[in-house]
């Protein structure tokens, strides 16, 4: 198949200089949602203890770099040598810069907003200032994982929240989950031929290869290994591999397998035309006990295709040793012999 595109793209690059034509790389700009707990460790400053919070960010991914963000939060921290304890809600609006955008996408952020405070019966909103860096991974297109670790910056503006001081510094660790809404834009391969060389005739295509084109094929997705008539159409699907025990109609493991994929097959097979299982038997053994035989054991057949689904009209038959395919007298064609087979009607 290579050798034909590059024979069909060296013929009209003789001809003119048609220009390729090669897939743009979609840009995911998706909107998302972002919800997040916080572990807060507050600086000296504030006289308080470590605390926890959590918030919710919705986002708009601008390009392969670039996210911006609005986020909103709430975070408690319990005092250290004072009663009452730090109330904080406050909200950001930041700037997340990617390194690389992959499964693991490592980026640094930063972001200013403001935050209301309440500490001991007083409160007062202020600024703050946000710098760190963090990342996403993603376990599916639509849910990512994400964590950062940022430093803050807060101005209370003379609130005197706290004696001898209005500004203050934090760390605070965010975890949490980003959810894009629909779907991720996926890559389209750059197609190494021209457009007028890339549409083959069907006349040279055999998608199911059952040696009939698929200008001629009014059965495309045969079986494989069916014998086909000139439509393309099955006639016939000698089941090899699948065996029994010995002098029964029992199937093996390996014929059960088998058997599930011949199902499948059959199921997602558009024709649900009648089909007869033809069970036939090597020579060993008289004659009407081989009768008996291959027609218990095409009739298993036919029952283990039903319960796994197939839903064609499955009629067994058994034909016993009157049938030969190969010499009975050596082991081999006796092997060959002892086979099941699917016939279909009405092609």
């Amino acid at each position: 198949m290579l050798k034909k595109h590059l024979l069909a793209l060296a013929t009209l690059t003789s001809v003119s200089a048609m220009p390729l034509a090669q897939a743009a790389q979609p840009q995911d700009d998706r909107w998302y949602v972002a919800p997040f707990a916080s572990y807060i460790r507050p600086g000296g400053d504030r006289d308080a203890k470590d605390g926890w919070g959590g918030g919710m960010g919705v986002g708009k991914i601008i390009n392969e770099h670039f996210n911006v963000e609005l986020k909103g939060f709430y975070q408690g921290l319990s005092s250290e040598n004072r009663n009452g304890r730090w109330d904080m809600t406050g909200g950001t609006a930041d700037l997340q810069y990617f390194i690389s955008r992959g499964k693991f996408s490592p980026y640094t952020v930063i972001g200013l907003g403001a935050m209301n405070t309440s500490t001991n019966g007083d409160s007062g909103v202020g600024f703050i200032g946000e710098a760190g860096a963090g990342f996403t991974y993603e376990l599916h297109d639509n849910f990512l994982l994400r964590s950062d670790v940022r430093y803050r910056y807060n101005n209370n503006f003379n609130a005197h929240l706290q004696p001898g001081t209005d500004e203050f510094h934090d760390m605070v660790v965010n975890v949490g989950f980003v959810v894009p809404f629909g779907a991720k834009p996926k890559s389209a391969e750059k197609s190494a031929v021209p457009v007028a060389a890339a549409a083959e005739s069907c006349a040279t295509l055999d998608s199911d290869s059952d040696g009939v084109s698929n200008c001629a094929d009014k059965c495309p997705g045969t079986i494989p290994g069916s014998k086909v008539d000139s439509n393309g159409c099955p006639i016939s699907l000698e089941l090899k591999g699948v065996q029994f025990k010995h002098d029964s109609a029992e199937l093996t493991l390996n014929a059960r397998i088998i058997l599930d994929g011949v199902a499948d097959s059959l199921i997602g097979f558009p024709q649900k035309n009648d089909i007869e299982v033809r069970g036939h038997t090597s020579s060993e053994g008289s004659n009407a006990h081989n009768m008996k035989l291959s027609q218990r054991r095409s009739q298993a057949v036919a029952d283990y295709l039903k319960l796994k689904g197939v839903t064609n009209r499955l009629y067994a038959k058994g034909f016993g040793e009157d049938q030969p395919i190969a010499d009975n007298r050596t082991e081999e064609g006796r092997s060959q012999n002892r086979r099941v087979e699917l016939i279909w009607g009405g092609n």
